[in-house]
C-alpha cells in the first residue's frame, strides 16, 4: 500500500504555478483519465515519474485574488504546504527577479527541513539562464531554470523531486485489512459517528499509533466485521477562515482518501450537499475509491412521505453521472442505521474486490451488445469482439473492438450501467476501456 506522497507547489500568484502544475499532472494524462467534469478544481493530480507515482498540489489554487491579503494568503499557503507535503516546489519568476514576497516565503522555507526545489520559471533564452543565477541570494540551495511553457528543465525538476521523495511504505499486516475513512466537511459529525462505533466497547478497540500524522487510526473488530477505521475530524483545525476551510478539509482529504478502500462521505441531512461535498466526491472518484454517502442528523429533519426520496433525488442529480452510489440516512447522535452504514461500506469492498470470470462477463455482456449494438460512425460498423477485466486495484474492464476509436461517451455508459446492473457494483467507480482486436 503505498502512503500518498504529496508534492507542493508553491510562489506567488502569476509565476506559472499552474502551467507547471499542468505540466506534471499531463505526463500522466496519457495513462489516466480523469474524471469529467473534475477540471475546475484543478489544484490537486497525480503524476508518474521513472516509475514514482506521487500526487501534486497546486497552492496557488485557492487564493482569492486581492491584493491587500496576498501577503497573509501566501504565508498561509506556504505553511499549509509545509504541513502537508513531503517536497515542495518553490516556484520563481526570472522576469520579475527576487521580490518582497519571494523574499518572505524563502525565509520561512529555509527554516524547514523538508526537500524545498526553487524552480525559476519563463527562463526561455540564454540571456535569462544568466539572470536565474540571482535566485541563488534566496539561500534555497541549488537552481533548477525551467521554462513552463516550452516544457524545457521540467524532466530535472522532477528527477530531483523523485530522489527527495519518502522510500514507499512497506507493506504491514495490518494493511491487508480493509480501511474505511470517514470524510466530509468540517463539522459535519464524523468524530461522533466514529465514537457511536467504538465509543461503547473502547477496550475491544486497538487504537494503532502514529500510523500517519494525526488521523486517528482504529481497528474496529466486532458483529463479524474487522478493518480499520480512520478518523480524519481528529485533524487539528486551522484558521477558521470561510473560503480556507474548502481547500483545507479537501486538501486534508487528499492523503487519507489515498490510503483508503471505500470512504464513508458523510453529509449534513440539514444543509444537504454541497460545493464542498462534491469536491471531496470527485476527489474520491478520481482515486477510484468505493464511495457511500452518509446522510447525517436525519433525525432533525422535519419528514413526511415522501422527503426520503425528495432528498435522494436532490443529491443524485448534484452527483451525476456518477449516481449508483449507495445512501444510508444516519444520526450519530441516536445512533440510528450506523450498522447499517457499516454493513454497506462492506459490501462496496467487497464489490471493489469482485473479478469476474471471463467467461460469465462475456455472455452478459455480448447479450447486452446484441440487444443494443454499438452505433455506426461515419458508415462504420463497430463490432465488440469480447471483453475482460483487467487486473487492477479497482474494477476496470477492456473491450475489444474491431473500431475502438469510433466508440462514443453515451455507448460506454451504456456499458458501465449494464455491468452495474448485471453485476452489482454499487459504490464502486469503473473504468471502461476499448482495445483494437
Amino acid at each position: 500500500m503505498n502512503m500518498g506522497r504529496i508534492v507542493a507547489i508553491v510562489g506567488r500568484p502569476n509565476v506559472g504555478k499552474s502551467t507547471l502544475f499542468n505540466r506534471f499532472v499531463e505526463s500522466r494524462k496519457a495513462i489516466v483519465d480523469d474524471v469529467s467534469g473534475v477540471t475546475r478544481d484543478r489544484i490537486y493530480g497525480k503524476c508518474t515519474w521513472n516509475g514514482a507515482d506521487f500526487s501534486v498540489i497546486d497552492t496557488g489554487g485557492y487564493v482569492i485574488n486581492s491584493d491587500d491579503v496576498f501577503e497573509e494568503q501566501i504565508r498561509k499557503q506556504v505553511h499549509l504546504a509545509l504541513d502537508e507535503a513531503d517536497v515542495i516546489l518553490f516556484v520563481v519568476d526570472v522576469e520579475t527577479g527576487i521580490t518582497d514576497l519571494d523574499e518572505a516565503m524563502a525565509m520561512i522555507l529555509r527554516r524547514t527541513d523538508k526537500p524545498v526545489v526553487l524552480v525559476v520559471n519563463k527562463v526561455d533564452n540564454h540571456l535569462r539562464l544568466a539572470d536565474a543565477q540571482e535566485f541563488y541570494a534566496l539561500g534555497l540551495g541549488e537552481i533548477y531554470p525551467v521554462s513552463s511553457m516550452t516544457g524545457s528543465g521540467t524532466g530535472e525538476v522532477l528527477d530531483s523531486v523523485v530522489e527527495m521523495l519518502p522510500p514507499m511504505a512497506e507493506e504491514d499486516s495490518e494493511e491487508s485489512l480493509p480501511r474505511l475513512t470517514v470524510v466530509g466537511r468540517p463539522n459535519v459529525g464524523k468524530s461522533s459517528f466514529i465514537n457511536a462505533l467504538i465509543g461503547e466497547e473502547r477496550n475491544i478497540v486497538t487504537d494503532i499509533a502514529g500510523t500517519t500524522r494525526d488521523a486517528i487510526h482504529t481497528r474496529y473488530n466486532k458483529f463479524g466485521h474487522d478493518f480499520i477505521i480512520v478518523d480524519t475530524a481528529g485533524l487539528r483545525k486551522r484558521a477558521k477562515v470561510k473560503e480556507d476551510l474548502e481547500f483545507y478539509s479537501v486538501l486534508r482529504s487528499v492523503r487519507t482518501i489515498e490510503e483508503s478502500d471505500v470512504c464513508l462521505l458523510m453529509l449534513d441531512a440539514e444543509r444537504g450537499i454541497e460545493a464542498q461535498d462534491l469536491s471531496i466526491f470527485n476527489l474520491i472518484l478520481k482515486n477510484k475509491k468505493g464511495v457511500v454517502l452518509l446522510i447525517n442528523k436525519w433525525d432533525l429533519v422535519e419528514k413526511d412521505n415522501s422527503t426520503l426520496n425528495r432528498f435522494r433525488k436532490e443529491i443524485e442529480e448534484r452527483i451525476a453521472p456518477f449516481t449508483d452510489v449507495p445512501m444510508v440516512f444516519i444520526s450519530a447522535m441516536t445512533k440510528q442505521r450506523i450498522h447499517k452504514a457499516l454493513e454497506t461500506a462492506m459490501q462496496v469492498y467487497h464489490s471493489r474486490k469482485r473479478k469476474i470470470k471471463t467467461s460469465e462477463l462475456n455472455e452478459v455482456m455480448l447479450q447486452a451488445i446484441e440487444n443494443y449494438p454499438p452505433p455506426a460512425w461515419k458508415g462504420k460498423f463497430i463490432k465488440i469482439k469480447y471483453c475482460t477485466q483487467l487486473p487492477s486495484q479497482a474494477p476496470g474492464f477492456v473491450f475489444f473492438a474491431n473500431l475502438p476509436q469510433y466508440i462514443r461517451e453515451p455507448y460506454k455508459r451504456y456499458l458501465e450501467n449494464q455491468i452495474r446492473e448485471k453485476f452489482d457494483f454499487s459504490g464502486v467507480p469503473l473504468q471502461i476501456f476499448f482495445r483494437q482486436k
